[in-house]
C-alpha cells in the first residue's frame, strides 16, 4: 500500500526546514570553535602568557586539548551529556577555551528530559572545571588549592551554570509550547467534529421534516390519481390518460423528493434507497445489483479483474456503488431492454468501473422524459473529491458509456474544506509560504543574533572574572640587582634575573680579579654601556649554594 501523507492539523507547525536549520548551526559552531579554542593556540605561537594556570602548559598540551575539544561538536546532539562533561573538564584545563563549553551547555541542558536528571547533569558538570582547575594548579605549582578552586569557579559558574539554566529555562519553554500546540489542536479538532456532528444532526432533522410534510401530501396525490385513473377507465376512458400523467409525475416527485432527502443526510453514510454496509462497493454488492437488473429484464454481464474492494476505504467503494447503481438505474429508464456490459478493474493505485450499454430495441416512452442530467453531475463531483474522472457519452452504435476512474487510495480530505478562507490550517500553510520566501539567514536572523550577544556576555562575565582571580593570587615580588647580597642562595641570586653570560665571561676573561678557591663563578651582563672605553662587570662567587662573594671590576671595551 503507498504511503499517503498525513493531513496537517490545525494549529499544527509547518515542518521545519531541517538542513538549512542544520547548516546555520554547523556555521555557528565552527565559527565558535575557531575563535575560542584556536585563539589559545594563537597564544601558545605567539609566547603571550594566558590567563590562569594553562599558560604554563605547553603549545602541543593546547593543540592537543582543542583538537580534541573540536572533534566532539558533530557528536553533540547524539550524546550531549556526554559531550557536555568532556568539555566542563577541558574547559577547566584551559579557561579561555570554555567558550565552548557554554555553547554545549546551553543546547545539552535544554535537550535533557525530566527535572531530577537535567539537576544531576548541571551540578556534575559545574563541579568537573572546580576539580579540573584544583588538580591543575597544584600539581604545576601555579598557585594554591585555593586559587585553583576560585578560578575552577569562576569557569564553571560563567561556561557552565549559566549557560545551563538559560538553556533548562528555553527547554521548558519549547516543551511549553508543543504542548499549548497538542491542546490547541485537540480543542480545534474537538470543536470540528462537535460542530459537524451538529451539522448532521440538523440536516437529518430538515430531511425528516420534509419527507412527514411533502412526502405525506405526495403519497395521497399519487393515492387519488390511481384511483382516479381506475374509474375514468370505466366510465370516461378519453381522460384516462391524463390521470396516469399525474399518477407518474408524483411518482417522479417523490422520487426526486428522496434524492434531496438523500442529500440532506448524515455525511457519514449513504441515505435514501440504500444505506452504506461493510458489503458496499465490493464484488458481491456489484452482482446484487446486476442481479436486480437482470430480474428486471436487463441482460449484464459483470467482469472482474484484480482482487476484491473489501480492503479500500468506504468512501472509494460508496463511489463505485454510487456509479454502478445510477450507470444501470439509467440504463432501465433510458434503454430499457438493452444489454450492458460491467466491467471492475482494480489495480494497486486505481479502480476503474465501465459501464457500457447497446442501443435499446425500442425508444424511451415519452412519460419518462429526458431527464435534467443531475444523477450524472453527481456523480462526477463524487468522484472529483476523490481525485479520479468520469467520463460519460454516446457510444457510435447508439449505446451510452459511463467510465469512473478513482484513485485506490485516495488523499485524506481537508480537516476545514466547508470553510477554507477561515481555516487555521490555510492561515498555517500561507504564513508558512510567506515566509518561506524570505531568506534564510533573514528568518533566523533574531536567533541568531540572540546567541551571539550571549556569547558576548558569557565571554566578557569570564574575561572579567578571570582578570579577578588573577590579580588576587599572590605572587612573590621579584629582586633587584642592587638587592642581591653576601649569603644569599642561588635560586635567590637567579629571582633577579641573574644568569651566567658567555659573553660577558669571554670579556672577564684575564681581567676578573683573582678568584676564591673552592668557589664556582657566574658573569651576568647587567646592560651597561662602556664608559671611556671601559664596561663594568659584576662577578658573582657561590661557595655550594651560598653566595660568597661579589666583585666588580672594569674590562677594555671595543666598539
Amino acid at each position: 500500500m503507498p504511503f499517503t501523507p498525513p493531513t496537517p492539523r490545525p494549529y499544527e507547525a509547518a515542518p521545519p526546514r531541517r538542513h538549512k536549520r542544520r547548516r546555520l548551526a554547523v556555521l555557528l559552531e565552527a565559527g565558535t570553535a575557531f575563535v575560542y579554542l584556536a585563539g589559545p593556540a594563537a597564544m601558545g605561537v605567539l609566547g603571550a602568557e594566558e590567563l590562569g594556570y594553562s599558560g604554563l602548559l605547553p603549545f602541543e598540551g593546547k593543540l592537543a586539548l582543542c583538537a580534541g575539544a573540536a572533534a566532539l561538536l558533530p557528536f553533540r546532539r547524539r550524546i550531549p551529556v556526554t559531550c557536555l562533561l568532556i568539555l566542563a573538564a577541558v574547559a577547566g584545563a584551559l579557561p579561555v577555551g570554555g567558550m565552548l563549553t557554554a555553547l554545549v551547555a546551553f543546547d545539552a541542558i535544554r535537550r535533557v528530559d525530566g527535572p531530577r536528571r537535567r539537576t544531576v547533569v548541571l551540578f556534575t558538570a559545574t563541579v568537573i572545571p572546580v576539580l579540573t582547575a584544583v588538580v591543575g594548579t597544584v600539581c604545576t605549582g601555579y598557585g594554591s588549592w585555593r586559587y585553583g578552586f576560585a578560578l575552577g569557579l569562576v569557569v564553571g559558574g560563567v561556561c557552565v551554570l549559566i549557560p545551563g539554566l538559560v538553556g533548562s529555562s528555553r527547554g521548558q519553554q519549547d516543551r511549553l509550547v508543543v504542548a499549548l500546540r497538542e491542546r490547541a489542536a485537540a480543542a480545534e479538532e474537538a470543536r470540528r467534529l462537535t460542530d459537524s456532528a451538529s451539522r448532521v444532526e440538523e440536516r437529518s432533522r430538515i430531511a425528516a421534516e420534509m419527507h412527514d410534510l411533502v412526502g405525506h401530501r405526495l403519497s395521497l396525490i399519487s393515492l387519488h390519481s390511481g384511483g382516479l385513473e381506475m374509474a375514468l377507465a370505466a366510465k370516461a376512458p378519453e381522460l384516462k390518460d391524463e390521470a396516469a400523467q399525474v399518477r407518474v409525475a408524483t411518482r417522479d416527485a417523490m422520487n426526486e423528493l428522496r434524492a434531496v432527502l438523500g442529500v440532506l443526510g448524515p455525511l457519514g453514510r449513504d441515505t435514501g434507497t440504500g444505506a452504506l454496509t461493510d458489503a458496499t462497493g465490493t464484488r458481491a454488492d456489484i452482482d446484487a445489483l446486476a442481479e436486480e437488473s437482470r430480474a428486471a429484464g436487463i441482460a449484464v454481464t459483470v467482469r472482474w479483474q484484480g482482487p476484491d474492494l473489501d480492503g479500500l476505504e468506504p468512501r472509494v467503494r460508496r463511489a463505485v456503488h454510487r456509479v454502478v447503481r445510477e450507470s444501470l438505474t439509467n440504463v432501465h429508464r433510458y434503454a430499457a431492454g438493452a444489454s450492458v456490459e460491467l466491467t471492475v478493474e482494480h489495480t494497486d493505485d486505481r479502480v476503474r468501473v465501465t459501464v457500457r450499454n447497446g442501443a435499446p430495441p425500442a425508444p424511451p416512452e415519452a412519460t419518462t422524459g429526458l431527464g435534467t442530467g443531475r444523477g450524472l453531475t453527481g456523480l462526477r463531483e463524487r468522484v472529483g473529491l476523490l481525485g479520479g474522472a468520469l467520463r460519460t457519452g454516446p457510444t457510435g452504435v447508439g449505446g451510452f458509456l459511463v467510465e469512473a476512474t478513482v484513485p485506490a487510495h485516495p488523499a485524506a480530505p481537508a480537516a476545514s474544506a466547508a470553510h477554507p478562507e477561515t481555516s487555521p490550517a490555510s492561515l498555517t500553510a500561507e504564513e508558512h509560504h510567506q515566509s518561506g520566501a524570505l531568506p534564510g539567514i533573514l528568518r533566523h536572523l533574531p536567533g541568531l543574533a540572540t546567541g551571539i550577544l550571549g556569547l558576548v556576555g558569557v565571554g566578557t562575565m569570564l574575561g572579567f572574572g578571570l582578570v579577578l582571580v588573577q590579580s588576587s593570587r599572590p605572587v612573590q615580588e621579584q629582586l633587584s640587582p642592587d638587592s642581591v647580597h653576601v649569603g644569599m642562595s642561588r635560586q635567590e641570586v637567579e629571582s633577579a634575573y641573574l644568569y651566567d653570560n658567555d659573553l660577558a665571561r669571554a670579556a672577564a676573561a684575564g681581567h676578573e680579579p683573582r678568584r676564591p678557591s673552592g668557589t664556582e663563578c657566574i658573569f651576568p651582563y647587567t646592560g651597561a654601556e662602556a664608559l671611556g672605553g671601559r664596561l663594568e662587570l659584576t662577578r658573582y662567587c657561590f661557595r655550594g649554594d651560598v653566595l660568597t662573594d661579589i666583585d666588580r671590576f672594569w674590562v677594555p671595551a671595543v666598539r
